[in-house]
Order: C-alpha cells, then structure tokens, then sequence
C-alpha cells in the first residue's frame, strides 16, 4: 500500500473512531443531532457521487432519498413488514427509480438533464399528495416503536439509532471510497473531465453514467430508509424541491469529489443553522454570510481547496 492510500485508509479510521467515541459523551441532544446528520451526510455521499466524480448535475435527489423513506416506512405501516423488510424495500425503491429516471434523464446532457430531474422530483413529490390516502402528505406517517427493530435492536433507543446511523455511515463512506478509486470511478472522473475523449478511447459512457446514478440512487434511498426506521417520521416534505438543492450545498461546502466532504458539508450546514436560529429569527442572512465567506475563501469547498493547496493525497 502507497504513502498517499495509508494516509487516506488512516484518516477514514480516524473519523469513524472518533464518531464512535463521541456517541459515549456527546450530551443528549448533540448525541440526537449528530445521528441525523450521519444519516443525512449518507444522502449527500450518494449525490456527490453522481454530481462530484461524473459531473452530472441533478436537481432530483430529493425523488432517490423519499423513494427510500417511502418505499421502507409505507412498508412498515401499512403492509406490516419488519424493519429489515422495511429497509430493503426501500433500497429497492431507490435502485428501480434511478434505473428507470436515469435510462431517460441521461439522454440528455447540461442544463437539459439538471432540468429533467427536477421535472420527474416534482411528479414524484406531487404524487405524494395525489395518494394521500397512502402517505397522508405532509402530515405524514409515524411509525410505531414497536416496528422499529432491526435485527432484535430497538432502534428508538438512542444509542441503538446513533450506533445505527453510524454502522451506515462507515459502510457508505468505504463503498464510495472504494468506487472512486476503482476503475469504474477512473472512468466516471474522466467522463467528468471529457466524456467525449473518454468515449473516444472506447468505454460506454452511457453504461457507466447509468452504473453511477444507480448507485447514487441506491445511497441516496438507503440514507431515506434509515432517516424512515431511525427517526420514525415519513412526509412529502423530504421529496420538496429543497431536499434537492440541500445535499448540492452541502457537497459544494465540504467539497465536491471528496469523499470526506459531504459529511464535513452536512455538519457544517446543520449546525450553523441550528445555532444561529437559537438567536435570531434572520438566521438565513447569517447563513448566507457564512456560505458567501466559504466561496470566496474555499472555492472548491473546504477539502477540496485544502487538497489543492496542501494534502494533494486526499481522496
């Protein structure tokens, strides 16, 4: 193993470790947050997948993320399946959107494609009211405790649901980083870089364009499913137009194609509005300073300038 893969195993170890050791001291409420954003930071590991590594800018993640939330809590609550059950349905339902969305969307390029996915977004989300009878729209739908236990794990229990949301999170964080340093993800960054010299030296763009948002898809619904059992919430909100253009800032923030910086991009987000809106009722003007200041100073997000500059070998 070379110098530069060391460091970057070491790091990921690090991180999960350290995320580890904080769910035993962190008090209560941080404990709650931080969870949430590990499941959320798995959502924005899924579309920078997609947008970081193969450039395509989508607009309609918010479809792969509620595909997963309902296709695991629609499941629990009204055919009665298990957690586990519950869970795979919901993968299920993010791998056959994006296949289905991406077949059609990927015939487009640019402007065209980030404007169709937002187009099928909002048939999905607009669906979620037209079947309210099934998804009660933005009411939404609890799912009982009693439902929630996966693997004989109540996941109501916090340290069950935070351990969960990190189990998750690490085996996101490796898959990815597994990807983009496979030959498949060589291929994706040069698709990015010049899809047309890339189909030129004979790979199926297309092929491995689908392969990608599949499997952003596939992250995207699985970061649903868990937010679906972990926090036992399911409404149309989480299909809004909003779920779409969160996980592209947070991805921008800690920086695109690094797989470190949609998480740093989500906790940064998360907290900055979490604090701020303690204070204030404008706590949007302090985020957009904030966001303003990361542009001018972090251009390609945090990580993502710090290894323009200094760490060339982080991933």
């Amino acid at each position: 193993m070379s110098g530069a893969a060391s460091k970057t195993l070491l790091l990921h170890v690090a991180v999960i470790a350290a995320l580890f050791v904080l769910g035993f001291v962190l008090p209560e409420y941080h404990h709650g947050v931080l969870a949430r954003i590990m499941v959320l930071a798995v959502f924005a590991m899924g579309y920078n997948l997609l947008f970081g590594y193969t450039g395509l800018l989508s607009l309609g993640h918010a479809m792969f993320f509620s595909g997963g939330l309902y296709g695991a809590g629609l499941a629990i609550y009204h055919l009665g399946w298990n957690a586990a059950a519950g869970f795979a349905a919901g993968l299920a339902s993010g791998a056959a959107l994006a296949l289905v969305i991406g077949a059609l969307a990927l015939r487009t390029t640019g402007v065209a494609f980030m404007i169709v996915t937002m187009m099928f977004a909002q048939v999905f989300y607009l669906l979620t009211f037209y079947f309210a009878e099934w998804t009660h729209g933005d009411d939404g739908l609890v799912l009982d405790a009693a439902a929630r236990r996966f693997a004989g794990l109540d996941l109501t229990d916090p340290m069950t649901r935070y351990m969960a949301a990190l189990a998750l999170f690490a085996i996101v964080l490796f898959s990815t980083l597994a990807i983009v340093r496979s030959a498949h993800g060589r291929v994706l960054v040069a698709i990015r870089e010049n899809e047309a010299r890339t189909k030129m030296l004979g790979y199926d763009t297309f092929a491995n364009k689908l392969a990608a948002t599949v499997a952003s898809g596939v992250i995207c619904a699985a970061a649903g499913a868990a937010y679906a059992l972990l926090f036992g919430y399911v409404g149309s909100t989480f299909a809004g137009v909003q779920y779409s253009i969160l996980p592209l800032l947070w991805v921008l923030l800690g920086g695109a194609a690094t797989t470190l910086g949609p998480f740093l991009g989500t906790l940064f987000m998360y907290y900055v509005v979490d604090v701020t809106s303690s204070y204030t009722s404008a706590y949007m003007l302090v985020v957009g300073a904030a966001l303003i200041l990361l542009v001018l100073y972090f251009p390609k997000g945090v990580l993502g300038s710090l290894r323009q500059r200094w760490a060339r070998w982080l991933p």
